[in-house]
């Protein structure tokens, strides 16, 4: 059975998957025109993004059980239709507690399901390329609304937005079905053929810690930490790109939502760049250039004015998130070990989680009360950048003992 497993396919049928929940960055195409046409106000709407977002965690650590327990083909085609169901269903939310339920928790349920399942079990089926395996996976994700941005625009303008989600989830749900029954499970301790695992040099063992002994390490809140803080303004923008280019900068809803999909490839290809940045300067040097270059790009938007300005914060906000996200995964494991790293990673993931419940909605809220300028939200970014400079100076410190 297992000579039969073609892991390539499998990586190509995740892929497939992870382009379909990958839409949730592509929100702010469909946050005004919802808004507009439900008459319900941004900062409402934002919570259903944000409820999308944090929820995350909860289906991780489920997925990341089911995948070790061998259920990892069900965990991921279930997780995949949830997202896929939940994007349909939202075209048919009337309240606010429907799209509450709708988007923020069956979509967000089965979002962190997919994304879990998909990730471990791919990198199972790949020891000999993790990082191109972890690159296509999580690159894929951040590439989805490339495609969901331009056509979910496309049917808002010619039909309506309800209708956009409505479509665009029945497509998602004959995909993710589809791409399931390619979906293997990676045999236990599997090796490519042709393909030994390197020899352990000696002195270099890595001490591995469980969830239990990593919260009481001091470096492990300083993690979390960073983690927020990098992760705060990309979510801030990703939910709001398509609006602040309309509202600051007087873009039409058509050039939004092409700046949302180039926001989506820059965040994309961070995570190929700076996770090759890393492999070679090390992940704090690189944490010290991206903090950097998110204060610069922030102040960029803030004080630049035209489709200049937007162009190049949002690219180089696009390509440090996506950085941010490709770190912090080799930032746990050298700290705390492999052999827990699914239920460890997932823990310090609830910074990411924090910043996703916050930034949408505190941005809107700002927003709202300044007449659609974000300008204040920028400066609130542009501070939690440099301290993110601060904590990791303290990690450095930390780690160096």
């Amino acid at each position: 059975m297992d000579e039969k497993l073609n892991r390539w396919v499998v990586l190509a049928a995740s892929t497939a998957i992870l382009l379909c929940t990958g839409a949730v960055y592509a929100f702010s195409t469909f946050a005004m025109p919802l808004s507009e046409q439900m008459k319900w106000s941004m900062p409402e709407i934002m919570l259903a993004f944000s409820i999308n977002s944090a929820i995350g965690p909860i289906p991780m650590i489920l997925g990341g059980y089911f995948a070790d327990k061998g259920w990892v083909k069900w965990s991921i085609a279930v997780g995949a239709l949830m997202f896929a169901v939940g994007f349909y269903l939202t075209g048919t939310a009337t309240s606010l507690t429907q799209l509450y339920l709708y988007y923020g928790v069956i979509a967000g349920l089965g979002q962190g399901f997919a994304y879990s399942g998909c990730l471990s079990n791919t990198l199972r089926l790949f020891p000999d390329k993790r990082g191109l395996a972890s690159g296509i996976i999580t690159g894929g994700m951040g590439l989805a609304a490339v495609f969901a941005s331009p056509i979910g625009n496309s049917l808002i303008l010619s039909h309506d937005v309800r209708y956009a989600f409505r479509t665009i989830g029945m497509v998602y749900i004959v995909i993710v079905l589809v791409a399931s029954l390619f979906i293997k499970k990676a045999p236990a301790g599997y090796k490519p053929e042709g393909w030994n695992p390197p020899e352990q040099a000696a002195g270099k063992t890595m001490a591995n810690k469980n969830w239990v002994e990593m919260i009481k390490t001091p470096v492990f809140y300083v993690i979390i930490l960073m983690f927020f803080v990098g992760a705060f303004s990309g979510l801030m923008i990703a939910a709001n790109a398509r609006t602040i280019g309309t509202s600051m900068f007087g873009l039409s809803a058509t050039a939004a939502a092409l700046y949302v999909s180039l926001y989506s490839v820059a965040n994309s290809s961070g995570r190929f760049i700076w996770g090759s940045v890393s492999d070679k300067i090390g992940r704090s040097k690189t944490l010290y250039i991206i903090y950097t270059v998110v204060a610069l790009a922030l102040a960029v938007i803030a004080f630049v004015p035209g489709q200049i300005g937007f162009i190049v914060g949002i690219v180089g906000l696009g390509i440090c998130f996506g950085g941010v996200m490709g770190v912090f995964p080799s930032i746990v494991m050298e700290n705390y070990g492999p052999a827990n790293q699914g239920v460890n990673y997932v823990i310090v993931f609830s910074g990411y989680s924090i910043a996703a419940y916050f930034a949408p909605s505190i941005a809107a809220k700002i927003a709202t009360a300044n007449n659609g300028n974000f300008s204040v939200a920028f400066y609130v970014a542009i501070v939690l950048a440099i301290l993110g400079i601060g904590f990791n100076f303290t990690y450095r410190k930390i780690t160096a003992k």
